[in-house]
């Protein structure tokens, strides 16, 4: 099976930098061959989860949990329906991901084995007045 990648540009929320709490990096619905490539969570079952092992370049492996939140179709007055990884704050310190850096997971479909790594941002970061302003794009993207 050949393999798929998909990246994120990082908001300050997602890297801690805003010192908030966040509840993980977002997958939205609409990107179905992503939650394709995770393990399957039975939307049946009240925010069902698994562990995903995911190794860095450096052969480190880090374990992040894949979450449905789906409140929103068991309790009355639910509000969310959002898949999310979590437990990604130590690995986000340890490779010192910071704002505009862009989340790469790549994984084979079936196989349930994951690659993690942080590409830096390469942008220059003072814009000279009268330049182009680049807008950045914050959701997911599929690469290959």
């Amino acid at each position: 099976m050949s393999s798929q990648t998909y990246e994120k540009p990082l908001t300050a929320n997602d890297t801690g930098e805003t010192g908030g709490h966040q509840a993980g990096i977002h997958i939205p619905k609409s990107q179905t061959d992503l939650i394709a490539l995770l393990p399957f969570l039975d939307p049946a079952q009240k925010n069902p989860d698994a562990w995903l092992e995911m190794t860095d370049e450096t052969g480190v492996t880090w374990r992040f949990r894949y979450i449905y939140y789906n409140n929103r179709l068991h309790d009355e007055g639910g509000t969310r329906d959002e898949y999310r990884i979590t437990h990604m704050t130590k690995f986000f310190r340890a490779v010192g991901a910071t704002e505009g850096d862009v989340l790469v997971l790549t994984g084979s479909p079936g196989s349930l084995t994951y690659s993690v790594s942080v590409r830096k941002d390469e942008s220059p970061q003072g814009e000279e007045a009268g330049a182009p302003v680049r807008v950045r794009l914050k959701g997911w993207r599929r690469v290959h």
